[in-house]
């Protein structure tokens, strides 16, 4: 049994043996009977002047037949509690004999984990990724950036690893994890080449350059325990038959996006991982009648500011310590017209990236590497918005269209396309012209990091008119609450429409689509997931909803 403490504070500069100290302490047992400790958790408390580090830490005693009995004595104490099982204990295996193959489409995160998962079980999963292998991707995302050259099918949204690797490659979620599936994804990254301090920091994060060695680790293993994966292989059809208990999958079929030809491959379990902007195959599904509803997602700006600026608002005179890194931010404002406001994937010392997946349209991102040391930070300051705003479209039983978020993320796209100069430039304006209603002419001190270029104007008719009043009326108050936030050169870059799907593509208690067996939704393309760490755990899941049906034989 180990002994989980929380809340305990020490200075910034404090010892190892001063932790150990902390813990005894709280143990009321001496230092010397306690054999291990490791740090669960690490975070800083800035609300005072005085700047502390807060730890969960798991400590065993030399004497492990003694802990039932310490932890008896001090059950009174909120801080002091066993600590829980968090080890990943799969209760499936592949069945013998033959199986059709369990197929993913999709090797963004819920791609990965539900590949290796499977993998691991011996299901020998075949996964589908339409874009090129991490490397080769790579390249052609840095195509863009330099040269405004965009591979549809090989850029910030696909390809090997998805969206998270080209961005800051946060490792944190407020989803609920019960079963500790996080750590799962976790530990399996560490293991990849993944820096060890995830495991323990309050807001982990890897870095781009340092997710694609990860990535190709995670690859490697996935093929060494019987997997396949195949670039270049996006799914054009479903196929799907009708029977007397319902619709049911029996194939797919794939276009070699290399030679050009389709090809029919038999799959009676395919998880769909697609992420949130597989645009056609959302279109291919509703075509088929799988059953998906429209859901809200956020549209706005990303803002830049002086990295600096924000470390001396956030830590004040701590800012620039080694140990704490580039500072964060989480703004919310509620606007007077409804509308949330909100700070979207906040990238410490990084840079804002061309994030189109379709030519002729300007969408943003933000990204970061591990050392989090370039001159800027970056944010989305983004707005809510929910069906009711979506564009007029054919309904569906009296519903919005399921595929109407799609149509107006493009629409305002490109709009940005156009306001950008059609170059895959983004439209670009100060906060003070902003603020003001007038377009920016000049840049001021913060010079924006975005490639290929900004292009200054006016962004008032970028986004709807009630996302701008309500950004305009939440950039002062986040100024209140980080100085400088709302400085008239902070530079804000547009558009930024990839917050999450505008759909989900609905499962039921099985993992299953609704209407049509054998079809797994999962991670955020169908809409249960927002980040690498939730789409992790949710491929996952996704992952033991096909064991279960193969070895149950459903």
């Amino acid at each position: 049994m180990t002994i989980r403490l929380s809340e305990i504070k020490l200075a910034l500069d404090h010892t190892v043996q001063e932790l150990h100290d902390a813990v005894a302490a709280l143990l009321g047992v001496p230092g010397a009977q306690i054999a291990e400790l490791r740090v669960h958790k690490r975070s800083y408390d800035a609300r005072k002047r005085v700047l502390v580090l807060v730890y969960i830490v798991d400590a065993t005693l030399q004497d492990a037949s003694a802990e039932p009995a310490l932890l008896a004595r001090l059950r009174g104490n909120p801080r002091i509690a066993p600590a829980p099982d968090m080890r990943y204990q799969p209760s499936f295996h592949a069945p013998a004999g033959e199986f059709v193959r369990p197929v993913v489409v999709g090797f963004g995160p819920c791609g990965i984990f539900a590949a290796l998962v499977l993998a691991q079980a011996g299901f020998r999963p075949i996964v589908l990724e339409r874009g090129k292998a991490v490397r080769e991707r790579t390249k052609d995302t840095w195509a863009l950036w330099r040269r405004r050259v965009l591979d549809p099918e090989s850029n910030v949204q696909f390809g090997e690893g998805g969206a998270g690797t080209f961005s800051d490659g946060k490792l944190y979620s407020q989803i609920k994890d019960p079963r500790h599936l996080g750590r799962k994804v976790m530990n399996e990254f560490v293991q990849a080449g993944a820096p060890p301090e995830i495991l323990y920091e309050a807001h982990p994060h890897i870095g781009t350059f340092k997710l694609v060695k990860v990535v190709e680790n995670l690859r490697a293993q996935i093929i060494a325990l019987g997997g396949e994966i195949r670039f270049e292989q996006r799914v054009t059809d479903f196929l799907i038959d009708d029977e007397s208990g319902g619709r049911r999958l029996r194939g797919l079929t794939v276009l070699d996006v290399r030679s050009g030809q389709h090809h029919e491959l038999r799959a009676d379990q395919v998880i769909i991982a697609l992420g949130h902007s597989s645009r056609d195959t959302f279109e291919q599904l509703h075509a088929r009648g799988v059953f998906m509803e429209s859901k809200p997602f956020s549209v706005g700006f990303r803002i830049e500011h002086p990295q600096g600026m924000i470390d001396r608002a956030r830590l004040g005179d701590h800012a620039g310590h080694p140990l704490l890194g580039a500072a964060d931010y989480k703004l919310v404002h509620h606007a007077a017209n409804g509308r949330a406001v909100y700070s979207f994937c906040m990238c410490p010392g990084g840079t804002v990236v061309a994030a189109t997946s379709e030519v002729g349209r300007v969408v943003t991102n933000g990204m970061s590497q591990y050392s989090r040391n370039e001159r800027n930070a970056n944010a989305g300051i983004v707005v809510g918005i929910d069906p009711a705003d979506f564009p007029e479209m054919p309904r569906v039983d009296g519903q919005v269209s399921p595929l109407a978020g799609i149509v107006l993320q493009r629409a305002l796209e490109s709009r940005a396309f156009e306001l950008g100069g059609g170059t895959y430039e983004a439209p670009g304006q100060l906060v003070g012209d902003f603020l003001a209603g007038r377009p920016s002419t000049v840049l001021g001190d913060v010079i924006p990091s975005y490639k290929p270029g900004v292009h200054l104007g006016d962004l008032s008719e970028s986004l709807p008119s009630y996302a701008i009043a309500a950004i305009r009326e939440a950039l002062p108050v986040f100024g209140r609450k980080i100085k400088g936030f709302d400085r008239p050169d902070a530079v804000l870059t547009g558009v930024e429409t990839r917050t999450s799907a505008p759909l989900r593509i609905t499962r039921g208690a099985d993992g299953q689509s609704l209407n049509v067996k054998g079809l797994y939704p999962a991670g955020e393309g169908a809409g249960y997931a927002g980040g690498i760490l939730s789409a992790g755990v949710d491929g996952i899941r996704a992952a033991e909803a096909v064991a279960r049906g193969l070895v149950g034989g459903e």
